[in-house]
């Protein structure tokens, strides 16, 4: 696919679904943004995850055969309290997502083998995954097998 055909394809609107504190996130960066692509092979999909951390999120993704992906955590904050070197700040405006499990789940537009994906946790909190479009194994021809 060129440039030129990328252009005239539809852009995809997918139906994100978010639950828990995802769901309750109204100001500030929105958690559950996703971005769809995709390649004569693969799908590549990105998550906004603003403020969730890698090491105690309890981050998980679940992929589906039909396409179906969903992202689990939870937003972790030391109960309203930021600690930075010495000092304590008590958050008197909180306008990330509030700590708390969180659910995102989408449809990618078509089905896909879950076994064949590559995972990218990114500095900048986008959770970035590319996985292999289903392909259903050719049927020999004549009994024989290609080589």
């Amino acid at each position: 696919m060129d440039a030129c055909d990328s252009a005239n394809q539809p852009k995809l609107k997918p139906s994100v679904i978010l639950s828990g504190t995802a769901k309750e996130g109204s100001a500030g960066p929105p958690i559950g943004l996703v971005d769809i692509g995709i390649s004569e092979n693969a799908y590549l999909f990105r998550v906004a995850l603003p403020g969730i951390r890698r090491n105690e999120s309890n981050l998980k993704c679940d992929i589906q055969h039909n396409g179906t992906i969903h992202i689990k955590g939870v937003v972790t904050v030391d109960a309203g309290m930021l600690k930075d070197s010495s000092s304590v700040f008590q958050m008197r405006v909180q306008q990330l997502c509030p700590p708390g499990p969180f659910t995102i789940s989408f449809k990618l537009p078509g089905p896909v083998d879950p076994r064949l994906f590559c995972p990218n946790f990114r500095n900048d909190g986008v959770l970035e995954v590319a996985v292999m479009k289903y392909r259903p194994p050719s049927a020999p021809t004549n009994g024989v097998l290609p080589l």
